[in-house]
C-alpha cells in the first residue's frame, strides 16, 4: 500500500470527549509543545532526550512532523488549563507518528509517542490523542503502530493497552538517565483490514 504524500489527518477532528478536540500541530504551537515536553526530558525518564529542546529545535521539530509523520495536539475548549499554542488555543498534549526504521521495507511501520500536560492528566487526553492518532494513521496507509516505553511508565502502558496495543518484547538496560539503568517495553499496534 502506498502512503498518501499528506495524511489524512484532517485539520480539526472535532470529535468532541467532553470539550477536546485534536487537531494537526502548527509552527505556532511551538512554545506550549516545548513547555509540555522540556519538563519530562529534564526530570523524568519517561524520553531518553538528556537535553531540553530550545525553541528552535522544537520549531524544526515540528516542521518535521507537518507531513507523512504528522503530530497532532489536544485542545481544551472547557476550562483554562492548557499551554497557549496556535491562535491563543489551550493546548493539554500532543501526539506523534515518526518513522520506525530508515529501510524502505518498514515505510508501513511508525513509532507513536504521547505526551500530556501534567496538571491535565487523567482528564482522557492521552486516550483521545491516541485513538485519534490510530485512527489517522489507518487512514494514511500505516499498517503497525509501534510504542517503545520505558518500562517503569505504567500510565502509558495502561493507555496503550486500554487502545489495543499488544506487548512484544522487552529490552533490558537499554537506556540510561539520572543514573539509573532503564528497560524498554515495546507495544505494537497492528491496523484491522479494511473490507
Amino acid at each position: 500500500m502506498l502512503l498518501r504524500k499528506r495524511p489524512k489527518f484532517p485539520t480539526d477532528l472535532g470529535v468532541p470527549l467532553g470539550v477536546m478536540r485534536t487537531r494537526l500541530v502548527e509552527l505556532a504551537d511551538a512554545q506550549a509543545l516545548m513547555n509540555i515536553y522540556n519538563p519530562e526530558v529534564v526530570e523524568t525518564t519517561v524520553t531518553f532526550d538528556l537535553v531540553a529542546r530550545t525553541l528552535q529545535e522544537q520549531e524544526e521539530w515540528i516542521q518535521a512532523h507537518l507531513s507523512i509523520h504528522p503530530c497532532i495536539v489536544a485542545i481544551n475548549e472547557e476550562d483554562d488549563l492548557g499551554e497557549i499554542g496556535a491562535r491563543g488555543e489551550k493546548i493539554l498534549g500532543f501526539a506523534v507518528v515518526s518513522p520506525f526504521r530508515e529501510r524502505p521495507a518498514y515505510l508501513t511501520t511508525v513509532e507513536n509517542s504521547v505526551y500530556v500536560l501534567r496538571a491535565a492528566r487523567g482528564r482522557g487526553v492521552g486516550e483521545k490523542l491516541l485513538r485519534d492518532l490510530i485512527e489517522g494513521a489507518k487512514d494514511s496507509g500505516f499498517h503497525t503502530l509501534i510504542a517503545r516505553i520505558v518500562g517503569e511508565n505504567s500510565g502509558s502502558i495502561k493507555l496503550h493497552e486500554k487502545c489495543g496495543f499488544k506487548l512484544v518484547g522487552t529490552e533490558i538496560e537499554v537506556g540510561r538517565k539520572h543514573g539509573v539503568w532503564l528497560d524498554v517495553v515495546e507495544y505494537q499496534y497492528i491496523v484491522p483490514e479494511r473490507r
